[in-house]
């Protein structure tokens, strides 16, 4: 009876401390379960885009970069190989939107860098708004603001996911690739006024006065030093992977009789004018550079547990493959010093914000045209629209068909408005007059493809020139006719490279992630403009633009 009793204390000591011990289990693993991580939280995002970038720029001249700027991005970030525009025209205003807004101008509303606006009457630019003055300049370069864009973007989206904390400022030689980025509610946007000025400036939608360490910079003697001589970065022997620096599909500086380095010409060298010329060298983009870097030092940008975001577009790309062409040493020479300014920015940003603490991503407001003169004379199909053949030969046909050229208000971008008020008064209808006319566009013989506005409301197109014509149709602004010019032609002269099309060599552009929350990779899949910014509010966890048409790149997402 004894060793019963004994047995069963035994037996109630065990269950007693087995369940004990259960609890206890049960109570450390609540107190040590992981947490969760909804969003990363870089201190800072850095957006760059770099004008007029082709994505075969990125391969062409690999084996001319350093290790620190594009090869960086490469080796330790994601590389999207097949990212494309999936709308025309392909220009700044629309690019810098699109890639903020996560859309296209279908929604934005940015349809150009300038179009003709049905409303007043004439042509507008995509940034330019009356209402405000310019700061820091006596001329009208400062009156600028988003107020044509119509839907918001990821740096406006900061601004209301952080209650207003998170700071946002943007940067570029051209006020179009500051204001655009910097969205509705940017703390600050920065441009470059050039002429006999060369100071950096802003507009009173964003301020009264510029900061101090603006006016600081502005009279610091910084900009008179890129006053120089335009040398290469290398000797130009190295150069293999462009055409022959002495050509004729490349223009020229003032004073110059061939298009040849040293770049050296009196407006060049002065210290006190013709500050627009710096523009057309790489010195546009280091001075940007420079510029970036003390916005990141004076404006404290991410310091804290909040993210900034800093928007910095190069612009010189853009000016110099106006130029000099695509195939020119000049841009190869460009992109090899901007490799050393993107270099000097991810190193600026280790020591500043920390390595690992950011995000950066990279790409394009559009890409450009081989010179098609240089084309031809390889024998490729390619050339240049003969605008004044086609005016005359379609006023011609107005004045037959119609009786007058007034149902005609405006042609550009590829677009031709007509006037709906004559349209009526004649009592034609306007799905007949469109068709007309595109029909008539159609028999020119350097036009491809023609579409009426009825023909972008009534359908969906998922593929092809339609869809990414569609795609930049906005229902209020855009006009009645859209043609697309033949493959390798263009509207340009005929030196240096241009864009605005839909073919592939303007949609093709590079686009790199890297940093936090960014996996090391690469994708031959097809990705899209519009991808970039719902992916990096995805990434921050905040709400997309409220007019985001593209989708998170999951690949590029830890």
């Amino acid at each position: 009876m004894k060793k019963a009793s004994q047995f069963l204390v035994l037996l109630l000591l065990f269950a007693t401390t087995f369940s004990n011990a259960q609890r206890r289990g049960k109570k450390t693993q609540e107190v040590t379960a992981p947490e969760v991580q909804i969003a990363q939280t870089p201190k800072l995002v850095v957006g760059i885009v770099v004008d007029q970038m082709r994505y075969d720029y990125l391969t062409r001249f690999w084996g001319h970069y350093g290790e620190g700027g594009f090869k960086r991005m490469v080796r330790d970030g994601f590389n999207c190989k097949n990212h494309h525009f999936n709308y025309a025209p392909t220009s700044t205003g629309p690019g810098h939107a699109s890639v903020y807004t996560g859309t296209t101008p279908a929604t934005h509303g940015i349809i150009g860098n300038n179009w003709y606006d049905r409303e007043s009457d004439q042509e507008v630019y995509c940034a330019s708004d009356e209402r405000y003055n310019s700061i820091g300049s006596a001329s009208n370069a400062g009156k600028m603001s988003p107020h044509r864009m119509l839907t918001t973007t990821m740096t406006d989206q900061l601004r209301l996911h952080t209650q207003k904390r998170g700071k946002v400022i943007a940067v570029a030689l051209k006020d179009r690739g500051a204001v655009l980025p910097g969205g509705h509610m940017a703390n600050a946007a920065y441009w470059f006024e050039g002429g006999d000025v060369g100071k950096w400036i802003s507009s009173s939608f964003y301020m009264n006065d510029l900061p101090q360490w603006v006016k600081d910079f502005n009279t610091s003697g910084r900009v008179q030093e890129y006053k120089k001589a335009w040398t290469t970065l290398k000797d130009i022997s190295l150069y293999q992977e462009s055409g022959l620096d002495n050509n004729s599909y490349e223009g020229l500086f003032e004073d110059e009789t061939t298009p040849t380095f040293p770049h050296d010409t009196p407006n060049m060298l002065s210290k006190t004018k013709d500050f627009e010329i710096i523009k057309f060298t790489p010195y546009g983009n280091s001075i940007t550079a420079d510029f970036a870097l003390e916005a990141l030092e004076h404006e404290s940008l991410g310091t804290d547990a909040i993210t900034d975001f800093l928007a910095i577009s190069f612009s010189s790309t853009d000016y110099v493959g106006h130029k000099f062409g695509v195939n020119s040493k000049e841009v190869q020479d460009t992109y090899l010093q901007l490799d050393k300014d993107l270099e000097r920015i991810l190193t600026k940003l280790d020591e500043k914000v920390g390595s690992g603490n950011y995000t950066v991503f990279l790409s394009a407001d559009h890409g450009a045209i081989n010179v098609p003169a240089y084309l031809r004379d390889q024998h490729i199909p390619a050339g240049y629209l003969d605008l004044d053949a086609m005016k005359l030969r379609f006023t011609e046909f107005l004045k037959y068909k119609y009786g007058t050229t007034d149902v005609v208000k405006n042609i550009s971008n590829y677009q031709v408005f007509l006037d709906h008020k004559v349209i009526h008064n004649l009592d034609i209808d306007l799905d007949d007059a469109q068709e007309e006319i595109a029909m008539e566009l159609l028999g020119y013989d350097q036009v491809n493809q023609v579409f009426t506005g009825s023909q972008m409301w009534q359908n969906h197109y998922t593929t092809g020139i339609p869809y990414i014509l569609q795609n930049g149709f906005n229902q209020k602004r855009s006009g009645d006719i859209l043609f697309v010019a033949r493959p390798g032609f263009i509207s340009y002269p005929e030196t240096g490279s241009s864009h605005g099309t839909p073919m592939i060599y303007d949609t093709h552009v590079p686009l790199l992630f890297f940093g936090k929350g960014i996996k090391k990779g690469s994708t031959n899949n097809r990705t899209e403009i519009p991808d970039i910014a719902p992916t990096i509010t995805a990434l921050l966890g905040m709400a997309f633009p409220n007019g985001a048409t593209g989708r998170p790149i999951v690949e590029v997402l830890e």
